[in-house]
């Protein structure tokens, strides 16, 4: 469904961020520019879910926002079905739901408004908006606040009408940076449980987050970023094995500590 291949890419520093970074030791840092992506690669098939792990600064936001064609690789490949992201982002646009760290949200508009704006952009009907749009509310707990304006809403409903917003085109894809940060246990629910629906209903869903137990609950694949390149790619299985007595967290650690010994290495 989307695969992912050796996806590098490179930012150039200004004098600030010079400065900024002058006194920490990353080995991303040489000569005046930062290498963010070195090389990432991963895939995920129709009705799988893939949680993304890896250290904060990892590389996973980077690594999404080219998925969603928002960044240009520097090489790499990026292509969902036929469809390469990288060379044809209009196409690709429409076959992925993106949510980012931010909601990205228009405060002064309500809820219906800010994702049947963005459902007009894909082309959506109104026919469809005004039946099968109503199943997607409901799935997320929004019928109640779709008329209420955004800048008036919690942060879990922001969140989840920025989910709504996603996946009002019926992308292929569904890939969501770090949606559960901050909410609290009902908005968490309620959002991965429609993840979970989205799984059922086909879609390929690529997650990050910090959260082990969400990966344990929803992911059938795990890959794991550090130091701007895929650590580890595998079954969410394959990674419990990883650990003696297959807990996530010794896992994930497991990982970590072979990278930076490899790292150290070299």
């Amino acid at each position: 469904m989307i695969c992912v291949e050796n996806l590098t890419k490179t930012f150039t520093l200004n004098t600030r961020s010079k400065k900024d970074r002058s006194h920490k030791v990353d080995p991303r840092q040489h000569d005046g520019v930062f290498n963010a992506l070195t090389d990432v690669s991963f895939h995920c098939e129709r009705g799988e879910v893939l949680g993304l792990l890896g250290p904060n600064g990892a590389g996973k936001t980077t690594a999404l926002r080219i998925l969603s064609s928002a960044l240009k690789p520097d090489s790499g490949a990026v292509r969902i079905n036929e469809v390469d992201v990288v060379r044809s982002p209009l196409l690709a646009k429409q076959k992925i739901g993106f949510l980012s760290g931010k909601t990205g949200l228009y405060g002064r508009l309500t809820a219906r408004e800010n994702i049947e704006f963005f459902a007009r952009l894909h082309g959506v009907n109104d026919e469809y908006l005004a039946t099968e749009a109503e199943t997607i509310y409901r799935n997320l707990g929004i019928v109640h606040y779709l008329d209420r304006r955004v800048e008036h809403l919690s942060t879990g409903m922001q969140q989840k009408v920025s989910i709504a917003r996603a996946v009002i085109h019926k992308p292929d894809v569904l890939v969501l940076d770090e949606p559960t940060t901050g909410l609290d246990i009902m908005a968490t629910e309620i959002i991965l449980e429609f993840i979970q629906l989205m799984k059922e209903q086909g879609t390929a869903v690529i997650f990050s987050t910090h959260h082990l137990d969400e990966v344990a609950m929803l992911a059938d694949r795990v890959t794991v970023i550090d130091q701007g390149k895929s650590a580890f790619s595998d079954s969410l299985q394959a990674f419990r094995e990883l650990s003696a007595d297959r807990d996530l967290r010794r896992s994930f650690m497991h990982v970590l500590n072979l990278e930076k010994a490899y790292v150290a290495s070299i």
